[in-house]
């Protein structure tokens, strides 16, 4: 341990003492010419997170505001934050920080290494990791803020909320000309933080850093979580909101991304809402605005700054224009992969088109698209199935906040024209792939898209593994494994007793009755204490609960190949006709099946993985968390070509560790449907 400190400490004192980095160019967004200019170009630094070269472009171009002084030693006291876009702050310590995982694929982002072999280098970098990315030290050019945002919450203007609990660290250039935004996330209080503590706890925390890495892999522009570090340190929470709060560790997550700036960011000047009272801290101060257009178009979006420089009017439509095809294009590739996001709020959406606030998230198991994954969500805004519309209802207040530079007659032309039509194109091209038709586009494959997701819902399916399968489909004109097919397929629709669990209903008999009375006599009253849609919702729980105790496992197993058989001989036409003119059959067939599997992910991050992932780690066994993390890293490959991840130790009993010896990519297993994530 002693040779582990004094290595740790040579690497600080090398960092304090190595010249700059020279030269970081351009695009995406280049490093200023005095920060590039001074010193020589980078070499493979001595000490692990020595060569991070700092240039802190967004305090530089935004106003931040010097926080006035609190008593020495006292966490930052929450408040209005008026007239400025960050605001000054200082991570708070953690007790014996020690690393969950590293991500070896985003930290090469920022040009830093691959491990050592060496196990004593492992443990140093590991140590300095520890260190950093807890916050209990701030690396050499780290200038910690907080950023100052506003947001609708489930449609609702919500005034000032901010970087609560997330410092943007600095950011960071790299030799490849690359900026890197950097921030913690759990690093202690802010001005942000209202009545909360500014910390995230570990179970929060690996789902973040999981899921930001497996949507990259995916091929999902997100954010990206460099390391997950956790702590002796404690905060209370009440997980399920229920009145039973327990001690939980702390953890922070290094995140990274070109900018964390999001629609919220633009918000700030919104003046006193309507339906809320509540107003931004920068109402009036439109001279912010244009000075945020002038930073996030330029460096962001430097191509529309070249093209418009001399009519800031065209450049700030070109803007939104662009902000919002990336965001219908996200959506569809949110769509294409089963992902909820769960707290889709204006402040939870990114300005350069990238997942962003992994919350309550998940991946449809039973293709449902009422999905709703965040259990907070009792309206059901954020299903599944509503995220298109969402995403666009969120750009129509981005317009609203970024008006009088960008009229809101233009905005709203611009939303009109791009973002139904965007979506569609780019849903339909991925689901065409994710279906094997690599030849001519026809105006039937809507259609055949929509009957297959009616299928799959209609079976229950699982979304995941019944697209995978897909790819093994006989597409011949007269297969002779069809059978086997079906029955393979059959495997992955949903059983009895899953549907009864799903179906269950909510309410108690006489609590359901009430309610109906009370819908009749006293409309008002109801309208105050429930919702039209809850009730019939829950009526069609009790119709679908009764239906299913009247089926038999072989009736439902008959049900269920019939709906498949029917869409199977539409799916085998629409393959024929790919087929068609097709100088090679076999090369259309072997590139059908390269492209399904380079399209239908094996492996996500369903919420039992993750939860088994947490356990461990809660455990102090974090090898779940890394080796679910290799997983991840490559969510296509196919049976053979990677090995299969282990499973974790098991601190429930060996009846669900049994369970869990099933394959990750296998159905989940029935307790996964239980799970809660608020």
């Amino acid at each position: 341990m002693a040779s582990l400190k004094a290595a740790l400490g040579a690497s600080l004192a090398a960092a304090r003492t190595l010249p700059p980095l020279l030269g970081c160019r351009p695009p995406p967004a280049p490093c200023s010419t005095s920060a590039a200019a001074r010193g020589a170009a980078m070499e493979p630094a001595p000490r692990w997170l020595a060569g991070l070269r700092f240039d802190n472009l967004a305090l530089r171009s935004l106003p931040v505001e010097t926080p006035p002084p609190d008593p020495e030693g006292a966490a930052p006291v929450p408040r209005l934050v008026p007239g400025a876009c960050f605001s000054r702050v200082r991570p708070a310590p953690l007790r014996q920080p020690r690393l969950v995982a590293l991500s070896e694929p985003a930290l090469a982002l920022l040009g830093l290494g691959a491990p050592p072999a060496d196990a004593a280098a492992r443990e140093a970098r590991e140590a300095e990791a520890a260190l950093f990315f807890s916050g209990n030290a701030l690396l050499p050019g780290a200038e910690p803020a907080a950023h100052c945002y506003c947001g609708h919450q489930f449609g609702q203007f919500a005034g000032q909320l901010g970087d609560g609990a997330a410092m943007y660290l600095g950011e960071v250039c790299t030799e490849a000309g690359e900026r890197w935004e950097l921030q913690l996330k759990g690093s202690g209080p802010t001005p942000f933080s209202r009545q909360a503590d500014g910390r995230k706890v570990l179970r929060s925390s690996i789902r973040e850093f999981l899921c930001s890495e497996a949507m990259f892999h995916l091929g999902v522009p997100s954010t990206r979580a460099g390391a997950c570090v956790t702590s002796e340190s404690t905060v209370v929470r009440d997980m399920f909101y229920d009145g039973n709060p327990k001690p939980e560790p702390c953890a922070v997550v290094l995140r990274i991304a070109p900018t964390f700036l999001r629609f919220g960011s633009f918000e700030i000047f919104k003046p006193e809402d309507e339906d809320t009272g509540r107003a931004g801290p920068s109402v009036g101060r439109n001279d912010i605005r244009v000075q945020m257009l002038d930073y996030a178009i330029s460096t962001f979006y430097p191509e529309i700054q070249a093209a418009h420089a001399g009519d800031t009017v065209q450049r700030n439509a070109a803007f939104f224009r662009e902000v919002t095809r990336r965001t219908a294009r996200l959506v569809a590739e949110w769509q294409c992969v089963g992902f909820c996001h769960g707290v889709l709020n204006t402040d939870n959406m990114s300005i350069v088109g990238l997942t962003i606030d992994y919350g309550p998230f998940g991946f449809l198991d039973r293709y449902d698209p009422d999905h709703v994954c965040n259990a907070s969500d009792n309206m059901g805004r954020y299903a599944y199935s509503k995220q298109p519309e969402v995403c666009k209802w969120n750009l129509q207040k981005l317009a609203e906040a970024l008006q009088p530079e960008l009229p809101l007659e233009v905005g709203e032309a611009i939303l009109a024209e791009e973002y139904d039509t965007e979506f569609r194109r780019h849903y339909l091209h991925k689901m065409r792939r994710k279906l094997g038709l690599v030849r001519a586009e026809r105006e039937e494959d809507a259609a055949l898209v929509a009957k297959l997701l009616e299928t799959m819902q209609l079976t229950g399916a699982d979304f995941t593994n019944t697209f995978s399968l897909l790819s093994s489909f006989p597409a011949g004109p007269e297969p002779a494994d069809l059978a086997e097919f079906l029955a393979a397929l059959a495997e992955q629709c949903a059983s009895l007793e899953e549907l009864r669990l799903a179906f269950r209903p909510q309410m108690d008999p006489r609590q359901l009755s009430m309610m109906l009375m009370l819908a009749q006599s006293n409309p008002q009253l109801f309208a105050l204490i429930g919702t039209r849609a809850g009730i019939t919702k829950e009526l069609e729980r009790v119709e679908q609960q009764s239906r299913l105790e009247r089926l038999s496992p072989a009736e439902l197993l008959h049900r269920n190949r019939s709906h498949w058989a029917a869409w199977l001989q539409e799916y085998r036409a629409r393959l024929e006709k790919d087929r068609d003119g097709a100088p090679d059959a076999d090369a259309w067939q072997a590139e059908r099946v390269r492209v399904m599997r380079a399209s239908n992910p094996r492996y996500v991050l369903r919420n039992y993985i993750a939860q088994s992932a947490i356990e461990a780690a809660e455990n102090g066994d974090f090898s779940e968390v890394r080796r679910v993390l290799k997983l991840l890293e490559a969510p296509y490959q196919r049976e053979g070509e990677a090995a299969e991840v282990p499973e974790a130790a098991e601190p429930e009993g060996a009846g669900r560790a049994a369970e869990r010896r099933r394959s990750y990519s296998s159905k989940p297993p029935l307790w996964a449907a239980e799970l809660c994530v608020t």
